[in-house]
């Protein structure tokens, strides 16, 4: 099922550029009195630990086993970056949730700093479901999962091996895969991909050998007049967003390293998507989003059930934060539904 949802406001230009403030709706420190929330932390596969805070409902009954859903943030962010926001709005409908830091961001551990690792980002998912499958309030049948940006990617990479998660969602979604090897429209060409692997392996020498630590991709620190790099300044370089998370500057925050983040070049999430059905898979993505042609090619891969929800006059970060475009109701529906 394909649905367009209409939506108050459209994507407005760059507020940083205007001086203005931010964007209608946009509520990415969001806090809510009806969910009470903790810091936890717990081991992956490999002995590291992970990051994440535990928002529950006011009230839960703790002799009750109840539904859960993980929340990934978006990449080379942090969980107080659109995950808790997520988690905070969804615990408000009563479920409990988890945002997570993946490894290598914020307070999860990992080094060095800003590295890219898919496999290793999948498996927090799935132990951040061993952390809540042991907790007795919850049900451990009833786990989902809402992945933001390039967390859907790696959502989805996690269902397909891990049948716990039972309902996967997914909102701005990148696929980080692609999207290093082809470029946004597939801009990218061959040539151009070979030069930055041979950037990257040559840049390894230099740290093999003591030299500094290059960074990519990410945020710009000024404005460009880039309309993409411009949008994402706009969350993550302004108040409006703007975290210094643990282990990094504020030079540094959402850039991978340079020579790992060739490690997406391997990374093929939608391969094999079909294998998750009959578990449910629910995309979502602004009709104006740069990011939108990776959620069309997730729904045209999977298999049924699956809905693709576009969200008109939506851009990719209006969907981090802004609480009057993001369909927490149609996110609420999809989880009570298919976690029940």
């Amino acid at each position: 099922m394909k649905r367009l949802m209409l939506a108050a406001g459209l994507m407005i230009a760059s507020f940083a550029t205007l001086g203005a403030t931010p964007p209608e709706g946009a509520d990415n420190f969001y806090k809510s009195d009806k969910v009470t929330v903790e810091k936890v932390s717990f081991n992956n596969q490999y002995g590291m630990k992970v990051a994440g805070n535990l928002f529950k409902p006011k009230g839960l009954d703790p002799q009750v086993k109840n539904a859960a859903i993980i929340v990934g943030h978006p990449m080379g962010a942090v969980k107080e970056q659109s995950a808790n926001l997520y988690a905070t709005k969804m615990a408000e409908q009563g479920f409990v949730t988890l945002s997570l830091d993946l490894s290598f961001w914020g307070e999860s551990e990992g080094l060095p700093r800003n590295a890219v690792l898919p496999d290793l980002y999948v498996e927090d998912f799935s132990a951040a479901v061993d952390f809540l499958g042991t907790r007795p309030f919850i049900n451990r049948e009833r786990i989902g999962v809402i992945g933001v940006c390039g967390s859907g990617s790696f959502a989805i990479a996690a269902a397909k091996i891990d049948p716990r998660l039972k309902a996967i969602a997914t909102v701005s979604m990148y696929d980080m895969g692609a999207a290093n090897r082809n470029g946004l429209k597939k801009a990218v060409t061959a040539e151009q991909r070979q030069q930055v692997l041979r950037e990257a392996a040559e840049q390894r020498y230099a740290e093999f050998q003591g030299g500094a630590v290059k960074y990519t991709g990410g945020t710009p620190l000024t404005l460009t007049g880039n309309a993409i790099g411009d949008e994402f300044f706009d969350f993550y370089r302004t108040p409006r967003g703007e975290v210094t998370p643990a282990g990094a500057s504020k030079q540094t925050t959402t850039m991978p390293t340079l020579t790992s983040n060739v490690k997406f070049m391997n990374f093929y999430p939608f391969n094999d998507i079909e294998t998750v059905s009959p578990r449910p898979m629910l995309f979502i993505a602004g009709s104006e989003a740069h990011s939108r042609e990776f959620s069309e090619d997730a729904y045209q891969r999977a298999a049924q059930p699956k809905e693709l929800v576009i969200i008109a006059g939506a851009g990719h970060v209006d969907l981090y934060d802004r609480v009057n475009l993001i369909p927490f109701d149609t996110l609420g529906k999809f989880f009570l539904t298919h976690l029940h």
